[in-house]
């Protein structure tokens, strides 16, 4: 499965413990990232991720347009809800299009935690039947 991650500053710290608790799951499974964050991670866990530009330089953007080519089977975006971002209509974007294209999104730990078992015990393998090209 693709699997995208983003996180914003606040978070990128959460995200990189995230990965480490779960490297043996997401090594299994094709990542990417926006810039900084894939960087912090890779060089954190040792996974191969595909790393975008960073979010401020249109990242997230282009993680976009792969969930709108149905490229992207879970998002995990680590965002901090409580100080405002200037790119925070791309973030409402980046939502809307997991809506639109029934991807799984996770927006804080709890919930990746919940989707990271999910992919690992298959209840996600509908993504690959419904998608059978990916």
């Amino acid at each position: 499965m693709n699997i995208a991650l983003i996180a914003h500053d606040s978070k990128k710290e959460l995200m990189i413990q995230f990965c480490i608790a779960y490297c043996g799951i997401l090594s299994r499974h094709n990542l990417c990232a926006t810039g900084t964050t894939g960087k912090q991670v890779s060089e954190a866990t040792g996974l191969h991720i595909q790393r975008y530009l960073s979010g401020s330089q249109g990242g997230d953007q282009q993680i976009c347009a792969r969930i709108s080519c149905n490229e992207i089977d879970v998002l995990l975006f680590f965002r901090d809800p409580i100080n405002p971002k200037s790119n925070e209509p791309n973030d409402m974007n980046l939502l809307r299009l997991c809506d639109v294209h029934n991807v799984p999104v996770a927006t804080n730990i709890a919930t990746a935690e919940a989707l990271i078992l999910a992919l690992e015990r298959g209840d996600l393998d509908w993504r690959e039947i419904g998608n059978p090209s990916l």
